[in-house]
């Protein structure tokens, strides 16, 4: 148990407070249409292409970097499960969203990775993939879909899940090495945390 006050984080670590949440049934569905131009589809990338992807959703606003660890072969098992389904924005002929969706707990679902590129930010773009993400789920017999979100993702993540349905469950605190000391990610990623060089 962590005692209550301030904890230092050590030079070269990253701190962040992870928040878990959950839907234990399926919600009422606020319908929304995808802007002029987008389309949504399946998802089969090729390792380079997830990373692109990943990095233009993730890494350019936020600081997402644990699909970032993975060699080429654990992103090809990946996306090839069949308990695992992935989908997309298509803008211009160019994937601009994630989302990703894991079945391969029994019973249960995690929105594994949600996200839009900046250029479908704030036009709806968001909700619509939110109602595939939760029609989908709940299209299998689970009893249990849920999302993890912490303070190095969009500030507006945790009211976008909390309006989307999902119930704050419990929080926990990560330390983990910075990214972008260790050079797994640039050095401007996640520009709203600083860096503490070791």
């Amino acid at each position: 148990m962590i005692a209550d006050g301030l904890h230092p984080v050590p030079r070269g670590k990253v701190a962040t407070i992870v928040t878990h949440l959950d839907m234990r049934s399926k919600p009422a569905l606020r319908q929304v249409d995808l802007p002029a131009g987008v389309n949504f589809t399946a998802l089969t990338p090729d390792p380079e292409d997830y990373r692109d992807l990943f990095r233009r959703v993730g890494l350019q606003e936020w600081l997402w970097f644990e699909r970032m660890k993975l060699s080429d072969a654990e992103i090809t098992a990946l996306v090839a499960d069949p308990q695992v389904e992935m989908f997309t924005l298509l803008l211009d002929g160019r994937a601009e969203a994630l989302l990703e969706l894991d079945f391969r707990r029994p019973n249960a679902c995690e929105l594994a990775y949600f996200g839009v590129t900046r250029r479908l930010m704030g036009q709806g773009a968001g909700r619509f993939l939110m109602n595939e993400a939760i029609t989908r789920a709940w299209d299998r017999p689970i009893a249990h879909f849920h999302v993890h979100t912490c303070t190095m993702d969009s500030p507006g993540a945790l009211d976008f899940y909390r309006r989307s349905g999902f119930i704050p469950r419990r929080q926990e605190v990560e330390i983990c090495d910075d990214p972008r000391v260790t050079g797994l990610l640039p050095r401007d990623a996640g520009a709203h945390i600083p860096i503490f060089e070791p």
